[in-house]
């Protein structure tokens, strides 16, 4: 048994080490095109999607200043957007999850020694995400925040004040469409799990994330191929390179089918039919400062 656990870790040592590489020689490609979209420089490694193509892409072509970053909500790091950045570019970082187990294992692993990584447990919410980032010390500028919570996102960046970053990576929620400025409204605990049986009803359009980023100063700058990230960054520093797009030409879609029915099993609901499955119920327009209904 510990020989074959020997090979197991081996195999995914020297498989990390190849994986590595490889988003070296990619990023290093990606670095001297002329691109029309992120789509086109997008790579995975280590996370779940191609974010970590495009966070190559953006930090080879912005200005930065410090080399740190936030990912909040990382499960157990393994896959993460962060985490390519930290291993490649030699980063620091802040990351923080609720699950007390999953930071028991970033804390564990080999990485956690090698780079300069602090892992936090923690239920992030919009009156505790300040006061969490300063007791680490942490405050002013910063290169990249991303925000992966699946429920309270829009509510988590808004209240941010501790840090000013100059990329801003957000989950949108694509089944609500381009056209509306919605989120779900805030509820300290929420979760996507309990908030609705088809785990379809979670987080803020990217119209809404769009408006609070503007409020912010920052631009939009376009989406993963999946339909699950929005790209911001700080408008003064924004150059030839990375520009300032619509929201109508930058929104994705999202295809992928993860809704559930009352009993947990998967549905795969499709297109529109998302839409009607959580038909009716509250959502918040931050535009006209209303609450609504999908």
């Amino acid at each position: 048994m510990r020989i074959l656990l020997k090979q197991s870790i081996r195999r995914l040592y020297y498989g990390e080490e190849e994986k590595l590489l490889l988003g070296r020689m990619i990023s290093n490609q990606n670095k001297t095109r002329a691109v029309s979209s992120l789509k086109e420089v997008e790579f995975k490694v280590f996370s779940q999607w191609g974010d970590d193509g495009i966070i190559q892409f953006l930090v080879s072509k912005l200005d930065i200043s410090n080399e740190f970053f936030i990912e909040i909500g990382v499960e157990d790091y393994r896959e993460s957007n962060t985490r390519f950045l930290m291993m490649n570019n030699n980063w620091s970082g802040l990351v923080m999850d609720a699950s007390k187990k999953n930071v028991e294992n970033i804390r564990d692993s080999e990485y956690y020694w090698k780079y300069e990584l602090t892992a936090l447990q923690a239920f992030v919410d919009r009156d505790n995400i300040n006061d969490l980032i300063s007791a680490e010390g942490i405050n002013g500028k910063i290169d990249l925040l991303h925000i992966d919570i699946d429920g309270n996102d829009y509510w988590i960046w808004d209240a941010i004040r501790a840090v000013d970053p100059t990329i801003v990576v957000t989950e949108y929620n694509s089944v609500f469409g381009p056209d509306r400025a919605i989120t779900t409204p805030y509820q300290q605990d929420f979760r996507r799990n309990k908030a609705h049986y088809s785990k379809l009803y979670w987080g803020a359009s990217l119209k809404a994330l769009s408006i609070l980023a503007d409020k912010k100063g920052y631009g939009f700058v376009g989406c993963n191929s999946a339909g699950i990230n929005a790209y911001f960054v700080k408008r003064k520093k924004l150059n030839k390179e990375i520009k300032e797009i619509f929201l109508e030409t930058g929104f994705v879609r999202s295809k992928f089918r993860d809704s559930r029915d009352k009993k947990g099993s998967l549905t795969f609901l499709a297109g529109e039919d998302r839409l009607k499955a959580i038909s009716g119920l509250p959502v918040y327009n931050v535009m006209a400062s209303r609450m609504e209904v999908i």
